[in-house]
């Protein structure tokens, strides 16, 4: 497909279009089989005019606004341009082509367009004061999720810049249209220069102490490509690389670091720094347009953090003690070097893994290469994910082979709501998994939701987990490292904040909530991967059938806070420098790209934060959160959201862990509500009062 001007918008499509109607599979599954890439541009664009006209019959009726003509008009409208547009983006995440690339990049204006009409319509804004204004003035009876729903609509409308004056309004959709095109830009040109980057190997002894179903992995990367004979180290999105707990070669660690980590700073083709300089100084314009000081505040307004102050302080408080455990940490890690390669060798980023892995091993007697063969996906799946949410949340998932996704590598569950498949219980929705990674998938990890539950529309979830997992060769085992699993797990839980979703509207759905909230359930769910009997249950060698040894799960356990200096401290200051870059004014941000790398150094010296062996997770250039996705002065959710799931971890153990009624309240107190109320209402009804960070300070080692 070219990059030629878009088809016409009509609220008219071809009736052979595959999206022209809704999804004849269960649960509305969209029918990749019959999708093709041509389909999901006239089916956006007719999406767009339909909502349009839908949206005009709402904002010119004649008849008094009510809640069905209004509020849940505005629910019901958009539902081709929903489905066409949930597929594309799922598949232009996880298996994009140039074509797709090209589609997102022409119809990105468009979007934002489309949205920006939608929310600065001064008629719909106009019928939803006057709900307001009848329901405080006692006329109109709200129930608590409806009136929800009013009050975040009128929020959503005054932040998309309703009440501005006409130029005002003018200029904000320019700024939004420009920056949907650098968002699309940048995750292109990431994923282009990732695969550019993976680091190609033709002497089999370099890689040395890596796994061999690793380096058969990276044999068939190499071979894909065109490298028959050599090896290919795929990059993952994050700074640091999975494979450098393994090599051997300190030559080759440091290859893999330095590709790793200048990634997008180049100066070729995959180059992001002007895009990130373009896209700070728009959003900070676009802020101080809204009638904020900057972006962060922004932000920080329409989360549970309120403000950005309070981020800066949450953060600020943690960073001292982190830096002073990783500090602790490279001292040992330091003095190993030096037993090795020499007095006056000096610590490296790259060595950090390596070195960190030898010192878990030497005091806890673990090598995560040996604790592989007990981690098999499809046993930790089973076994371990599937099993903690049967004894939880009493579901069960059962594989629906005869059902296809938008890759040969994506696998179809059914979930139900019963322990075990095919008994009496309804069928909740689909869950899809795709787990490894490929040149056209971005990095990382993600959960994405195809279809919203709601009963306004009598429709069941379906939500797709993605991971970044070397795929194997074929018939070998895909074998997990423990951050694999840890993630698989992660990941899962917003899956089960997306099943398990119990609202009337789809805007309150499931994951519908701040971003600073959205993390808390997926990071609780990480806890069961630790429970001794969930552990025990999936941790069984691959081809023996033998359990994980129990010194090496006590093991395990007790080792937890090993290297919790170094992951917090490369967490803090990716999110540090998230703010920085969105704290600036307009005029503050930086003109060059010359000026990136100094500015990022600048930002983490000023935090505290600047190691040189303990670099950002994410630097500048290759953030794709904050550059690409929707994590803009954000990134801070995941240690906010950790505070939360830090205190419910103590109430699940001070009520028994892993037992059937705790799952059923978080179920139905939190899961379940979506965004259908103030989701800190929701921490309070399981809670019983605000949250602690005593937990969340005891877990990180960070007490002092």
């Amino acid at each position: 497909m070219t990059s030629s001007a878009p088809a016409p918008a009509s609220a008219t499509l071809d009736p052979a279009n595959p999206f022209a109607s809704p999804s004849p599979l269960p649960y509305g599954l969209p029918d990749y089989a019959a999708v093709r890439e041509e389909h999901y541009e006239p089916a956006i664009l007719a999406g767009m005019a339909q909502q349009r006209a839908e949206v005009e019959a709402i904002a010119t009726d004649p008849a008094p606004p009510t809640v069905a003509n209004t509020l849940e008009a505005l629910e019901r409208s958009g539902r081709l341009l929903d489905r066409a547009l949930r597929a594309f983006d799922n598949q232009l995440s996880a298996d994009a082509t140039p074509g797709l690339e090209d589609v997102q990049e022409r119809l990105a204006p468009r979007l934002a367009a489309h949205a920006d009409a939608l929310a600065m319509d001064a008629r719909l804004h106009a019928r939803a004061t006057a709900l307001a204004d009848a329901a405080a003035s006692g006329d109109l009876d709200l129930d608590a999720g409806t009136a929800y729903l009013l009050e975040r609509l009128l929020i959503r409308m005054r932040r998309a810049g309703v009440a501005l004056g006409a130029a005002e309004q003018e200029r904000l959709r320019a700024l939004n249209a420009r920056l949907t095109i650098l968002e699309a830009q940048f995750g292109r040109r990431l994923l282009a220069g990732a695969n550019a980057a993976a680091v190609l190997v033709t002497d089999r002894a370099e890689l040395d102490g890596l796994p061999e179903d690793a380096v058969a992995g990276a044999a068939a990367a190499a071979a894909a490509r065109g490298h028959e004979g050599a090896w290919l180290l795929e990059l993952q999105l994050p700074t640091r690389q999975g494979v450098l707990a393994s090599l051997r070669s300190r030559d080759l660690r440091e290859r893999v670091q330095r590709a790793s980590e200048s990634r997008g700073a180049d100066g070729g083709e995959h180059d992001t720094r002007a895009i990130v300089l373009e896209t700070a100084r728009l959003r900070a314009e676009r802020a101080r347009l809204l009638g904020y000081p900057h972006h962060a505040a922004y932000v920080a307004e329409d989360a549970t953090a309120r403000t950005a102050d309070a981020v800066e302080q949450m953060l600020a408080r943690l960073a001292p003690a982190a830096v002073a455990n990783a500090r602790a940490e490279a001292g040992e890690l330091e003095a190993l070097l030096r037993a090795t390669e020499g007095a006056d060798a000096e610590l490296r980023a790259s060595d950090w893994a390596f070195l960190s892995e030898q010192v878990r091993q030497a005091r806890f007697a673990l090598d995560d290469a040996a604790l592989r063969p007990y981690l098999e996906l499809d046993r930790v799946l089973r076994d371990g994910v599937f099993e903690a949410a049967r004894r939880l949340f009493g579901i069960s998932l059962a594989e629906r082979t005869d059902l296809v996704g938008y890759h040969p590598d994506v696998r179809v569950f059914e979930v139900f709501d019963s322990p075990e498949p095919g008994r009496p219980g309804e069928g909740l929705g689909l869950f899809l998994g795709d787990w490894y990674t490929r040149g056209s998938k971005r990095g990382g990890a993600w959960m994405n939701a195809l279809v919203d539950q709601s009963h306004l529309l009598g429709e069941r979830p379906v939500v797709v987990n993605n991971l970044n997992v070397v795929k194997p060769p074929a018939g070998e085992p895909t074998l997990l490292t423990w951050d694999e699993v840890i993630t698989v797990f992660h990941e899962f839980g917003h899956a089960l904040h997306g099943l398990l979703s119990d609202v009337r509207y789809p805007s309150q759905s499931g994951t519908a909530v701040p971003r600073d909230f959205v993390e808390y359930p997926s990071q609780v769910n990480e806890m069961w991967a630790w429970e001794p009997q969930v552990l025990r249950g999936f941790a069984v060698h691959h081809a023996t059938g033998e359990p994980m040894p129990e010194q090496w799960v006590e093991t395990m356990l007790a080792s937890r806070q090993w290297g919790e200096g170094f992951a917090t401290t490369e967490y803090l200051a990716a999110a540090l420098l998230d703010q920085a870059w969105h704290r600036l004014a307009p005029e503050d941000v930086p003109t060059s790209v010359d000026e990136v790398v100094p500015f990022e150094q600048a930002a983490l010296e000023a935090a505290g934060v600047a190691l040189a062996a303990v670099p950002p997770r994410y630097r500048t250039t290759y953030y794709n959160h904050v550059w690409g996705s929707g994590y803009a002065a954000g990134y801070y959710s995941y240690v906010w959201s950790e505070v939360l799931d830090a205190d419910t971890g103590e109430w699940y153990r001070e009520r028994g862990g892993l037992a059937r009624a705790n799952g059923e309240a978080f179920r139905r107190r939190l899961l379940a509500r979506g965004g259908s109320q103030d989701p800190m209402t929701s921490f309070r009804d399981l809670r019983g009062r605000d949250p602690e960070i005593t937990p969340l300070l005891a877990r990180r080692g960070l007490e002092a």
